[in-house]
């Protein structure tokens, strides 16, 4: 099942972090953000990625092209023989890395993914959350429910998209509410093709009209998830990620 995240933001909460980096190469543990979260689906034998890049898009493309000589050994000879690679750790990932607009919205950046999709469900994600979700439960619930779209609720340290619901049924969808009922959007999303006539044009956030129309027809399912999961979204949130890391980085061990 082909995956998309979404790496093109501004990050602008970071402040100096993401000044020649897009939020995605911010590393922890000695390697970029978006590595972590593309391991969360390779876990499960999904390694089919599809980059939505924006905002310093050549800092991400540049980080892929030269991945395989950063993550080998290199035995060089005379100027005349070539360099080898040794011991390489190129995962077997197909990535494919596409331009969305500096300035495309985050619904634009997945309706400009649809030539590549198909009529395929497929999965979706932003480029700042980890989790120790169980991708292949995911899936399956997804599957069980026979709903347009899944996402994934979680129970979050900060308000984001709150989520109202009626057993696994979403009632409402309401992005960074004043008032917090427990449960939040946690990304990780399932997809119907479908999903993306819902969404205009550049401009749409994925998190208002899309998922608000889905949920109106009753088409957004939540897959609730108790484990770990925790987004990057300020200096503060990098320090605590950085320091669960050193403790055994929780999002390794899928629950």
């Amino acid at each position: 099942m082909k995956i998309i995240i979404l790496a093109g933001g501004l990050g602008t909460r970071l402040g100096h972090y993401t000044d020649v980096i897009p939020k995605p190469m911010i590393e922890i543990g000695g390697k970029p953000l978006l590595l972590h979260i593309m391991n969360i689906y390779s876990r499960f034998g999904h390694n089919e990625f599809y980059l939505a890049l924006g905002y310093k898009s050549e800092v991400i493309k540049n980080f892929f092209k030269n991945y395989k000589e950063i993550n080998s050994n290199l035995f060089t000879g005379t100027e005349k023989e070539k360099i080898a690679f040794h011991e390489s750790k190129i995962m077997d990932w197909k990535i494919n890395l596409i331009d969305t607009g500096i300035n495309t919205m985050t619904g634009g950046r997945v309706k400009r993914m649809k030539e590549f999709l198909g009529n395929e469900t497929f999965m979706l994600t932003y480029g700042d959350g980890l989790s120790n979700i169980n991708i292949e439960s995911l899936i399956k619930f997804h599957r069980d429910h026979g709903k347009m779209i899944t996402v994934s609720a979680v129970r979050p340290p900060a308000r984001f998209g709150e989520l109202e619901l009626d057993g696994n049924k979403v009632k409402s969808f309401k992005e960074k509410p004043q008032l917090q009922r427990g449960w939040i959007s946690g990304g990780f999303f399932v997809v119907e093709p479908q999903f993306l006539d819902f969404i205009d044009d550049d401009s749409t956030l994925l998190e208002r009209e899309p998922l608000e129309k889905a949920t109106k027809d009753g088409e957004l399912m939540a897959y609730k998830h108790e484990g770990f999961w925790q987004c990057m979204d300020t200096k503060r949130d990098l320090e605590l990620l950085q320091k669960l890391w050193n403790a055994g980085a929780p999002w390794n061990v899928s629950q």
